[in-house]
């Protein structure tokens, strides 16, 4: 446990290995052959992931065929489990199994000794931070004579079964409460969308356009004017770079030269056979392609940074939520990296390389303090006068959005990718400027109070776990439940257990010597 606490008298302090046969798990078998559909389970550390909070492994994926098991350990039910080596995230995952199974090398096992409950021995173990007795950097392992070692408090058998009884009655209401929490919680995602899907379809501001018809463009108008504002764009890129040529020449050329904006990328127009899959929108709204928004899509650095110097490299880790997180950050010094990665107020971010449920988020620089971009994001460079930055930020989070990128983005090996050609051909609704800033307003008020309530059911499931600690910190100090002074005490059982195991080993000296006299 991770602090030693009183105990009551009947009692007592041993390591797992006395209380429990510690070993681990057999190679997985290579070669389909050595499977089937109806053969023992072969447990993964996967299918130990996949328990959500549950603690009996009762079916898996792989089952091995007759031949897959020869050679094999089948470990008996009632076996716990835990990760001994993988990511560092999963070695404080535990199971039991609930039918003999067969497990791969990467899990650690524990059966425990008669008069010791899989159950209790699960729990307690459940409070163990397995990972504090790893080693390595990637892969972090925990050898089983670290496993073999750690340190238990026992009560009597029959005190065993009255606490674990009290942690289930607990949990299981605990748990009823949690689920109601995060069903709430999913409810709010989907609001979220809903709302999301009616301000990007004209639904929000209804009224505001019935009370400015008189002001608004035809998509015609909208459509030429959007054009003309990335075309000045454009030349104010191309005059800009002229006067740092010019200034670079009158320092004697020192440095490195300016580099000449890329030409104007020719769009091609949202097909109506595009058309047919995009909701409907109002008129004067135009779905037209993302790119008609800025002069090129942009990169991030690909230069080595540090933990420290003088400028901040924001990162695809840093977006959290649509906004960025500050705490977990490396640096650059490059007086180059700096100049041409900078970012300015407003600049919108997207995350073109992650997992596939990540790719895509996006979050904006608000001018919080100096920082660069790394490479796995993309500056979209909106124009300011054609698109809002916050209206851009929350359409790609939209559904719509999502949706398009999930078609578009090319799957690796855990991980995604959309490039900055098929982040400029998204479909966009654009409308005017001021409507936009309508609509942002509208959310930012709808979405702040999602976040307030989502932010509430974080902080109850917070203090649910929290309470989850307290009982099981109580389990095993002896205080959730009264001790009965008719209980056989744990030094007794103890005393059993070690003789019992004093007499296996005598048994297995004496079985080896037989044979190997028969040699």
């Amino acid at each position: 446990m991770s602090e030693q606490q009183d105990i009551p008298r009947n009692w007592v302090r041993v390591k797992l290995d006395d209380v429990a046969e510690v070993g681990a798990g057999n190679p997985a078998p290579q070669g389909n052959q050595y499977f089937s559909e109806n053969g023992p389970p072969f447990v993964r550390v996967q299918d130990m992931g996949k328990l959500n909070g549950a603690k009996f492994i009762c079916d898996t994926k792989d089952k091995l065929s007759g031949s897959g098991t020869k050679s094999l350990k089948l470990f008996p039910k009632g076996t716990i489990l835990f990760t001994k080596s993988g990511a560092s995230t999963l070695l404080n995952q535990r199971a039991i199994i609930a039918q003999d199974s067969f497990i791969v090398s990467h899990i650690g096992t524990a059966f425990p000794a008669n008069g010791i409950l899989s159950e209790w021995l699960y729990y307690l173990m459940t409070t163990v931070d397995f990972a504090k007795y790893a080693h390595g950097a990637n892969m972090p392992s925990m050898p089983l004579s670290k496993a073999k070692e750690i340190p238990l408090p026992i009560p009597p058998t029959n005190e065993q079964k009255r606490i674990v009884a009290k942690i289930e009655e607990l949990f299981s209401e605990l748990d009823k409460g949690i689920e109601s929490l995060k069903t709430a919680r999913e409810h709010l995602k989907v609001y979220r969308q809903a709302v999301l899907k009616h301000a990007f379809e004209g639904k929000l501001t209804a009224q505001w356009r019935e009370e400015n018809k008189d002001k608004l463009e035809t998509p015609d108008q909208l459509l030429d004017r959007i054009k003309k504002e990335r075309e000045t764009r454009h030349q104010q890129q191309l005059e800009e770079w002229e006067s740092a040529v010019k200034k670079w020449d009158q320092n004697g050329k020192d440095g490195k030269k300016p580099t000449k904006p890329s030409p104007l990328k020719k769009l091609s127009k949202i097909t109506d056979g595009e058309l047919t899959d995009l909701a409907e929108i109002p008129t004067g709204w135009v779905w037209e392609k993302l790119g008609w928004m800025t002069c090129g899509v942009e990169y991030g650095t690909s230069a080595k940074s540090s933990e420290s110097g003088k400028v901040p490299v924001l990162r695809m880790g840093n977006i959290q939520n649509g906004k960025f997180d500050w705490t977990d950050l490396v640096y650059t010094s490059s007086e180059i990296e700096i100049t041409k990665y900078f970012l300015k107020a407003g600049d919108v971010l997207f995350n073109r390389t992650n997992s596939p449920e990540l790719v895509g988020k996006t979050a904006i620089y608000r001018g919080e303090q100096p920082a660069l971009f790394a490479g796995y994001l993309i500056r979209v460079n909106n124009i300011h006068s054609v698109v809002n930055s916050q209206y851009l930020n929350l359409f790609l989070n939209s559904h719509v959005a999502k949706q398009h990128g999930n078609k578009v983005k090319t799957d690796g090996v855990n991980q995604s990718n959309i490039n900055g050609e098929k982040l400029s051909n998204y479909p966009f609704t654009y409308c005017s400027i001021e409507e936009q800033n309508k609509i942002v307003s509208n959310l930012d008020e709808k979405l702040s109070l999602i976040d307030q309530m989502e932010m509430g059911i974080n902080g109850e499931l917070q203090r649910a776990d929290s309470l989850r600690q307290s009982i099981l910190k109580k389990a095993f100090s002896g205080q959730l439940v009264a001790q009965d002074p008719n209980d056989e005490p744990a030094s007794v059982l103890l005393e059993r257990i070690k003789a019992k195991k004093a007499d296996q080993e005598t048994v297995s000296k004496t079985t080896k010597s037989k044979r190997k006299s028969a040699a």
